[in-house]
C-alpha cells in the first residue's frame, strides 16, 4: 500500500484530490462571489447613509403646521389699518379666549385679480380656520379657496345662510382642507376654510354673524 498521500483539496463527491483546473475554477468562483457580497453590502450601506441624510433634512426642515407658524397677529388692528381700502368693511370678528392668528393681510388682486381679506385663525384645539373676504369675487373665486372641494349642503348660523363643503370623507385626496363654509353679503364673498372642528367654524362663522347681516345669539 502507498504511503502517499493526496496533496491537493479532496473533492468530497469524488473522494479524490481536484484537479488544478477544479481549483482555479473555485477559487474564481469564490471571488465572484465575494465581490458579490461585497457589492450588495456597499450598497446597502450607501442606501442607508442616503436615508441618514434625508432624515437629518427632514428634521431640519420647519414644519407649516398653522398652529405653531409665526407670532400671534392681532388682527383687528391689521383690520383697522386697512379701513376704507376696498368697497366693504374688512371683516374682523371678536372670538372667544384661546383663539389666535397666525397671519393677516389684505392681499391685491391675489387669486383672479380680486382682493382679499385673509386671516389664518388657530383654534383652541390647534387647528386652522383659514378667512378669506373676496370683495367682487367672480364665481371661481371661492372654489378657487377651497382646493375645488364640492359643496355638500347647507346651513344657517345666527341668521347667515352658509354652502358646506365638508371634505372629512377625503372626496378630495388632493386637498388639505376638510371642511368649509362660504357665504356672500353685499360685494363680501366670504370663505371659511381649514382643518377644525365644526364646532370651530360654528364659533367663527357666529362671531361674523353681525357683520354678516345676521343676528348674534
Amino acid at each position: 500500500m502507498s504511503n502517499i498521500k493526496p496533496t491537493g483539496r479532496v473533492v468530497a463527491e469524488l473522494g479524490r484530490p481536484e484537479t488544478a483546473h477544479e481549483t482555479a475554477a473555485r477559487k474564481a468562483e469564490s471571488s465572484r462571489l465575494h465581490r458579490q457580497r461585497q457589492t450588495v453590502n456597499n450598497l446597502v450601506y450607501s442606501l442607508l447613509a442616503t436615508l441618514g441624510v434625508v432624515l437629518i433634512i427632514v428634521l431640519m426642515v420647519p414644519r407649516s403646521n398653522p398652529g405653531t407658524v409665526g407670532k400671534p397677529v392681532d388682527w383687528n388692528s391689521v383690520a383697522a389699518q386697512g379701513a376704507g381700502a376696498e368697497p366693504a368693511p374688512l371683516l374682523s370678528p371678536e372670538l372667544p379666549k384661546g383663539w389666535t392668528a397666525n397671519a393677516a393681510e389684505l392681499r391685491s388682486g391675489a387669486s383672479d385679480g380680486i382682493d382679499d381679506w385673509h386671516i389664518g385663525f388657530i383654534s383652541p384645539s390647534q387647528q386652522y380656520v383659514g378667512l378669506d373676504q373676496g370683495f367682487k369675487a367672480n364665481g371661481t373665486w371661492a372654489t378657487d379657496q377651497l382646493d375645488d372641494i364640492r359643496a355638500t349642503g347647507s346651513t344657517t348660523i345666527d341668521g347667515v345662510h352658509w354652502v358646506v363643503y365638508d371634505n372629512r370623507n377625503g372626496q378630495s385626496q388632493s386637498s388639505d382642507v376638510t371642511y368649509g363654509l362660504v357665504a356672500t353679503h353685499g360685494v363680501s364673498t366670504v370663505v371659511l376654510s381649514g382643518t377644525a372642528k365644526v364646532a370651530e367654524f360654528d364659533t367663527v362663522a357666529r362671531a361674523l354673524a353681525p357683520q354678516l347681516g345676521g343676528t348674534k345669539q
